[in-house]
């Protein structure tokens, strides 16, 4: 498969391109920085400069036909402020999903956060963050022209991967490794009957592809 991940030079993106291409698929990773451009390659990833955040559709959906699927794992990152969390977050997922609608592409996978659509007293910024993710997905389920899945994993860390997750429609919260999010994001790509479904994702005791199956009803 030829996948297109938006937010190419993030941390799960990196670790999920090294998944793809350890699996033989085709990764192509969207950057705004074209100095990242060496990490994509040492990932085994294609690099594309492309700033969401100000292309036009029609210059997405460019790069995004004669591909089988596309990852939105673009974010606006913990420094920035509340206005780049409503034009990278909601905004350019948005975009992104326009743009697959445009080139014909129906796959698409939302990494999303868990408490999307919440708010939390006492955090502007991490407030407008979570109603910008909760608005990108409301999008993005919207959509009969794509087939859909939304990713909702726990609160990130870098520990090493177990491979072992809870991945369920509602999982409370709880911690999750970057590694099983781009393993657990793999294993969605590769079972297309998990489309329509929105899971939350933190650490547990089930191993990625069986969790993943479970959910699909295989």
């Amino acid at each position: 498969m030829r996948i297109v991940i938006a937010g190419g030079h993030g941390q799960i993106a990196l670790r999920l391109e090294r998944l793809l291409t350890a699996g033989g698929h085709e990764a192509v990773g969207l950057i705004r920085d074209p100095d990242q451009s060496g990490d994509l390659r040492d990932a085994g990833a294609e690099p594309v400069v492309l700033d969401l955040e100000s292309a036009s559709v029609e210059e997405v959906a460019e790069v995004l036909r004669g591909a089988d699927a596309v990852v939105f794992a673009a974010g606006a990152g913990p420094g920035s402020g509340a206005a780049r969390k409503e034009t990278v977050d909601r905004g350019a997922a948005v975009l992104f999903a326009d743009a697959a609608e445009r080139a014909g592409v129906r796959r698409y996978l939302m990494v999303s956060s868990t408490g999307a659509d919440s708010a939390r007293e006492g955090d502007e910024v991490f407030d407008v963050y979570l109603r910008a993710k909760g608005a990108a997905d409301d999008d993005v389920r919207a959509r009969p022209g794509l087939d859909w899945t939304i990713l909702r994993p726990g609160s990130l860390t870098n520990d090493a991967g177990t491979g072992l997750v809870l991945l369920q429609a509602s999982t409370g919260r709880g911690p999750v490794p970057r590694d099983d999010v781009a393993a657990v994001l793999a294993e969605l790509l590769e079972t297309p009957a998990t489309a329509g479904l929105t899971l939350e994702l933190i650490s547990g005791s089930v191993p990625v592809m069986v969790a993943v199956r479970d959910v699909a009803g295989n």
